[in-house]
């Protein structure tokens, strides 16, 4: 049996606002690709019928953006958020090395 497929991902909780509370971390792909898991939370997708939006918690219904990060940073939807994005520590340096290019920022840096 082949093991599921991982990802370092930007995921973006949109459950109470347009900036919600974001964070760069490592998703697992189901065998179809149509959900994810994240933390122990599964996450199925919208298929394109959301609105800023386009994954759903399968238990509680709350909507995220998720998406693979970007080279420059810039991974919100709405470039004019100031709110940091987390990124876990099990893929920091993974992350700054081979996705953004750079050398690891110090401990507790955000993205």
């Amino acid at each position: 049996m082949s093991a599921h497929r991982t990802r370092i991902m930007y995921i973006e909780d949109k459950s109470e606002s347009l900036n919600g509370a974001a964070r760069i971390g490592r998703v697992t792909f189901s065998k179809s690709g149509r959900s994810l898991t994240y933390r122990g939370r599964t996450f199925q997708s919208l298929g394109g019928h959301g609105f800023k939006a386009n994954y759903f918690d399968v238990e509680s219904g709350d909507h995220f953006w998720i998406s693979g990060p970007r080279k420059d940073g810039r991974d919100r939807l709405y470039d004019q958020s100031g709110k940091p994005v987390a990124i876990d520590e099990d893929v920091a340096e993974d992350y700054w090395r081979n996705i953004r290019g750079q050398k690891t920022p110090a401990r507790g840096s955000a993205a």
